[in-house]
């Protein structure tokens, strides 16, 4: 056994389907396939078992994929010992919505890199929340910042909570706080349909009996921006961000009731690298001052 076949075990135990399995792998799914049966052969051990159009863990398989986990781990671990050795090498892969990525950029990754002057940190940009979560599962970035619940699979750790504002073009005559109630008929620039921060903000609007009048529906933070600065719609945002937009003339309302979404820094259940370590160090202890 070597760890190129760990590494398959592992990921086949995650993704559940030899498909996704090869192409968080960047292999041949057939390759996959033959290279885990061997592998059994080797083992004289069944490691998984066809259900459906995708596998499930044997109890001899799960023992095994436990011991694999902690093996990369290990590897990883000495990697990110050598990286401590020769720092000029190292690389954190940073998984960020568009949202989030303004303040990862301007807050966090200044204090970070203040203290680890020699760690390249690599944004890997994603569209939303599924998107981070993706990179973290097929192993394209280390850590995630992005706002939460996410999958049980995934180990959080929260940072703050942010509160959910509405963004809107001068002159449009609302109080503040607005009115739940007062988000009915109102022309709106949402996520995209079908994306779980557009799943969440439909429940929302389901909770308090209100139909926005939908004028733009993506993912792309600047549609939503150019929406507004435009008069043809209303936003809503999270304060933090929705700063900017204050100072190029647009106006910024609180809700009423408040709504607060937590954001967190999320990561595979395994042992993170070193560098990964303490970045969330770094994120925690700016969070706490």
């Amino acid at each position: 056994m070597n760890l190129q076949q760990l590494r398959y075990v592992v990921a086949t135990a995650e993704h559940r389907t030899m498909t996704d399995a090869a192409r968080s792998l960047y292999i041949a799914q057939p390759a996959l396939s033959r290279a885990i049966r061997d592998l059994e052969r080797e083992l004289g051990m069944t490691l998984f078992a066809r259900s459906g159009r995708g596998v499930v863990v044997t109890t001899q398989g799960r023992r095994v994929v436990k011991l694999a986990r902690q093996a990369l781990d290990a590897v990883h671990e000495i990697e990110g010992l050598a990286n401590h050795g020769a720092i000029t090498e190292a690389e954190l892969r940073i998984a960020s919505t568009p949202t989030l990525e303004p303040g990862l950029a301007g807050r966090l990754l200044p204090a970070y890199a203040a203290e680890h002057p020699g760690v390249r940190v690599h944004i890997v940009r994603c569209d939303g929340r599924d998107g981070v979560v993706s990179a973290i599962r097929d192993q394209r970035a280390d850590l995630g910042l992005t706002d939460l619940p996410v999958p049980a699979d995934l180990i959080t750790h929260p940072l703050e909570r942010q509160e959910i504002v509405l963004v809107s073009p001068p002159g449009l005559r609302l109080p503040d706080p607005v009115p739940m109630g007062r988000l009915h008929g109102m022309r709106l620039a949402l996520p995209a349909r079908g994306s779980l921060r557009r799943r969440e903000l439909d429940a929302m609007f389901g909770k308090y009996s209100v139909t926005p009048v939908v004028v733009l529906e993506t993912d792309e933070r600047n549609g939503w921006l150019n929406a507004v600065r435009t008069g043809q719609a209303s936003l809503l945002w999270y304060r933090g961000l929705a700063e900017q937009a204050s100072r190029a003339g647009l106006v910024v309302r609180s809700l009423e009731p408040a709504v607060r979404r937590v954001i967190g820094v999320v990561h595979a259940r395994r042992r993170l690298p070193l560098i990964a370590q303490d970045f969330l160090s770094t994120a925690e202890k700016g969070t706490a001052a």
